[in-house]
């Protein structure tokens, strides 16, 4: 969720003449002029704003009575509700529509297969050790719930490279369709924005908001944050080049002098609208550090598994939830070969099915639940991993991690966070496709012609994708028969209206999931709402 507060200036008087900013109206001035995901990271900064709400393992203390539990869906959130259940007493069952578990929490590799709706089946041919995770890939530092689950269940992690400098910025309108190197605007941005600052500070024109005092600080404070010279002018020197990088890196012997290079102007920068992605790097949840599982983000799903495994029945398709006094009994069938219905019953149903997919299966719940299931869409998401024949970003650009943001419909391409300068094969991730347009665009193209696609458009950027590329795989989400779509997609107004009602319990059901939580879209999310609704459910079998 982003946070709109208003725009409004408050001021406090310091010895009834000089003017200073207060922490409030400081978030406000913030919001006004940058917007509310700005003001988000300084209510983060000011200590405004919390972080994730796990403060460790939750106990579940009291009887369980012999009390049955029925769990539909093996992504992450239902195998924390079994793993945590099963430790309090519980008899513990779930169901689980694929042939593994995780469910989005999902990672491909050479000699997978899977099938879309429309019966396109695509098998992955990445060479051995490379993989592409189609739904989450990354991890931030502030997701304590899944941090803490890797850490008891033994999944080593390793850094997730969201920034790197040394990445593209990319508008195929401006710079005659050049990348622009992270660094370079980035750099060129905030030094001239600096220079403009400290002009108006220099002037007075800041004597409402700043104190004398805390003038000549600011002014301080511009010259380093935005590379200034002397004259608080940012221009082609040695000084800008320590942030933005050399025309001519330093280097040894008699041709060692280096050179700076030249700054973009800032109207250039303005107009090419790249000053956009800078976001992406100062949003709370894209923070350093981020990690990822060594080998891919199924290994937090398979670490699960070797918990609770033996209570999942894979290839099991819910087709109907029924509630009765005594508890609940969902009608099955098998996933791969549909025949014989089969009927699973139990005291208590903690459904994690994906809100697109529960919607159209019959349910014995409340109006008011069941509106609130209805209300919440899917987003659409597209991901296409691409094998090279060699890591080309690395020999020759000298990118290791990170990722390129384009306006080209493939939107951004990520650069793997491990196998560091190694020769032969690698995989990118050739497009994260996720604006409602171009996301339909690719899901109605055949996979094959997604993957040309994503091709075609990266080779604007990498022109060796031409001659290095080998194979590819892509996957949309909204053809995905386990989710019809990426992550529930809430508007401030659906959740005002539905959001209590989908996470009630009702009569001896409650869901649990990503869509059940203010983090959709993150594993975080579906954990902390598993974690929530076995605690009620708990609570309320105790006082029975």
């Amino acid at each position: 969720m982003l946070f709109t507060l208003s725009g409004r200036k408050q001021v406090a008087m310091h010895n009834d003449t000089e003017a200073v900013l207060t922490r409030r109206g400081l978030l406000a001035l913030v919001g006004s002029v940058a917007g509310s995901a700005a003001m988000y990271q300084a209510m983060t900064s000011l200590g405004f704003a919390a972080e994730s709400r796990y403060r460790g393992p939750i106990k579940l203390e009291g009887d369980a009575k012999g009390a049955s539990v029925l769990i539909l869906g093996a992504g992450l959130a239902g195998m924390t509700a079994a793993l945590e259940l099963r430790k309090a007493g519980y008899r513990v069952q779930v169901l689980e529509f694929n042939n593994r578990p995780g469910g989005r929490n999902w990672t491909i590799r050479g000699g997978d297969k899977f099938t879309e709706l429309g019966g396109a089946e695509q098998t992955c041919g990445f060479e051995e050790g490379l993989y592409l995770n189609p739904g989450p890939w990354r991890i931030p530092f502030h997701h304590r719930a899944v941090l803490d689950y890797c850490r008891r269940l033994g999944v080593t992690l390793e850094p997730f490279i969201q920034l790197n400098h040394n990445a593209f910025l990319h508008s195929s309108a401006a710079f005659n369709g050049r990348p622009q190197r992270i660094r370079e605007i980035k750099s060129d941005f905030q030094g001239q924005v600096a220079e403009l600052l400290a002009k108006a500070t220099q002037q007075s024109k800041l004597d409402e908001a700043v104190s004398t005092e805390d003038k000549e600080i600011l002014l301080q404070a511009l010259r380093s944050w935005g590379a200034l010279d002397k004259n608080y002018a940012y221009s082609a020197s040695l000084v800008s080049a320590n942030f933005r990088g050399y025309a001519r890196d330093p280097g040894g012997g008699l041709a060692a002098r280096p050179v700076a290079g030249k700054p973009a102007n800032l109207s250039d920068i303005l107009e090419s609208r790249l000053w956009r992605y800078l976001q992406n790097f100062a949003l709370y949840q894209f923070q350093t550090t981020m990690f990822q599982p060594v080998g891919g983000m199924d290994m937090i799903g398979k670490a699960f598994a070797r918990e609770v495994g033996d209570l999942i029945q894979y290839d099991a398709k819910v087709t109907r939830i029924q509630q009765h006094d005594g508890g609940v009994a969902v009608s099955y069938v098998n996933s791969r070969t549909p025949g014989m219905t089969q009927v699973a019953k139990a005291d208590w149903c903690v459904c994690t099915i994906p809100l697109s997919i529960l919607s159209q299966i019959p349910i014995d719940v409340g109006s008011r639940m069941k509106a609130a299931i209805d209300a919440v869409p899917y987003a659409s998401s597209v991901k296409i991993g691409l094998q090279f024949k060699r890591r080309f970003w690395e020999e020759d650009e000298a990118i290791y991690g990170g990722i390129t943001y384009t306006d080209l419909p493939i939107r951004q391409i990520s650069y793997p966070s491990s196998g560091f300068n190694r020769n032969g094969r690698g995989v990118l991730l050739g497009a994260y496709v996720f604006d409602v347009a171009n996301s339909f665009e690719f899901t109605s193209m055949a996979p094959a012609d997604r993957i040309a696609r994503a091709v075609e458009l990266g080779s604007s950027i990498h022109p060796q994708y031409r001659t290095e590329f080998e194979n590819g795989i892509a996957v949309a989400w909204h053809r995905m028969p386990f989710t019809l779509g990426c992550a529930g997609s809430w508007t401030d107004e659906a959740r005002e209206d539905h959001y209590d009602d989908l996470c009630q319990i009702d009569g001896h059901f409650v869901l649990a999931g990503e869509h059940a939580s203010y983090i959709p879209a993150w594993q975080e999310g579906a954990i902390l709402s598993a974690l929530d609704a076995i605690t009620r459910l708990h609570e309320r079998v105790v006082k029975m």
